[in-house]
């Protein structure tokens, strides 16, 4: 059996108003353009979750919103500026057989680094640019049953490639 990875850093979001809190910051039109068109991608490609991981964060929730897709979804915050480690303990712990993980850098592209046997031939995939997005297969029957460099790279794309 094969489990599906859909890890996505959450689209670019905006500095405009310094009096916000960190976690309360939205998207700005370039990550509302970007999550728009990685939501496209997905479902072009035939890469929708049956289960998504998302932190609880504001530009987060967003990026989710703006991909419209239509899958159960757990907001954690656990997952807002998560460890590798701690990103793993939660994915370990899912039970869709495609499940998309959204959250911050820079866990989530040492994460993506960790769960992948060979990273994918790409120039941007060691910093894991905003909306960045990687697709990922692992041969197991439970996502508890996953270890580390055990993953299979499907595709990996950045946001610039989709819009531009």
């Amino acid at each position: 059996m094969t489990r599906r990875l859909i890890l996505m850093r959450h689209a670019k979001s905006s500095w405009g108003d310094p009096t916000l809190p960190d976690h309360a910051r939205p998207l700005n039109g370039r990550g509302r353009r970007s999550a728009k068109a990685l939501g496209n991608w997905l479902r072009e490609n035939g890469y929708t979750p049956d289960e998504v991981l998302c932190s609880s964060s504001s530009r987060t929730r967003e990026t989710l919103d703006r991909l419209t897709l239509d899958a159960p979804t757990t907001f954690l915050d656990s997952l807002y500026h998560a460890s590798p480690r701690s990103m793993f303990n939660e994915l370990t712990r899912a039970t869709g057989a495609c499940v998309l993980m959204l959250g911050h850098n820079p866990g989530i592209a040492g994460f993506a680094e960790s769960i992948l046997a060979t990273p994918p031939e790409h120039p941007r995939f060691h910093d894991y640019p905003t909306c960045a997005t990687l697709v990922a297969d692992f041969d197991i029957k439970n996502w508890s049953d996953m270890t580390k460099a055990s993953g299979t790279p499907l595709a990996f794309v950045i946001p610039r490639e989709l819009t531009g």
